[in-house]
């Protein structure tokens, strides 16, 4: 059975205002997996990012325990990184110099970052690109070097919030085959929202949907197809492909009525 990186037990969170509560999550048990590949699904405003903001111990739930390799935590963690939407590099800092900041503040030895930071430029293939400043940078490039940032700190897990959804469809469609080859290399733990269900279905070993009022994990299933040998345009073709589609978005639309 393969060792829980993370997980949470009984959490919920509620905010307090002119003497109402209002319920943002309800009861959630969850775990995740040394070489899991978890993605979350549901409609806007179920919780998605709000749990990524406590699995992350950016935000203090109301009630309910974090583990992390079976220690409590209660705020950010250094076997936790965190990969948003947009990349938030340091525009006056070169690649190799982004990612490397995070090396640079555990005062680790020159030859040993060196050593990394080149080891995750070429996991990203962004060897070429360590000298350029991230304007020089397409879109998609600035997500690698982000995530070869939030790599080289060498976390056990990684939250994920929508990391592709401001990309063009050809560029995302990159990014997702790079994703894959990355985590089957690193065999991290991932967590990974999206809206996107074909992209949960392309990357996820196990899929979550949420729903809302209060916040909750109402589906948590594991994806068949990612143990099908196929090529993305060929697996989108499958009658099965087709048919875990349809259930999701079936559930999901389920979820925005409640």
């Amino acid at each position: 059975m393969k060792r829980k990186v993370i997980e949470l037990k009984e959490i919920s969170l509620q905010f307090s205002s002119n003497r109402a509560v209002q319920p943002v999550l309800g009861n959630i048990n969850l775990d995740l997996h040394q070489d899991e590949f978890v993605c979350i699904l549901g409609p806007s405003g179920c919780g998605k990012s709000t749990l990524l903001n406590i699995l992350a111990g950016f935000q203090k739930p109301t009630t309910g325990q974090r583990f992390i390799n079976g220690e409590k935590y209660s705020k950010p963690n250094a076997d936790i990184g965190v990969v948003f939407q947009h990349p938030n590099l340091f525009p006056w800092l070169t690649i190799q110099n982004n990612v490397g900041f995070g090396l640079k503040m555990k005062g680790m030895s020159k030859k040993d970052k060196e050593r990394i930071i080149a080891h995750y430029l070429q996991l990203v293939q962004l060897e070429s690109s360590a000298d350029l400043l991230p304007h020089q940078l397409s879109g998609g490039m600035k997500q690698r070097a982000a995530i070869a940032r939030t790599l080289a700190a060498e976390p056990k897990a990684i939250l994920m919030d929508e990391p592709f959804s401001a990309l063009d469809t050809l560029t995302k469609e990159t990014m997702q085959n790079h994703l894959l080859t990355i985590w089957k290399k690193t065999k991290k733990s991932i967590f990974f929202i999206t809206h996107d269900v074909e992209e949960a279905l392309l990357l996820g070993t196990r899929i979550l949907v949420m729903y809302p009022a209060p916040g909750r994990i109402a589906i948590d299933i594991a994806n068949p197809l990612i143990k099908q040998n196929q090529s993305n345009s060929e697996l989108k073709n499958t009658k099965e492909f087709l048919d875990l589609r349809t259930y999701l978005v079936s559930v999901i639309k389920k979820a925005k009525e409640e």
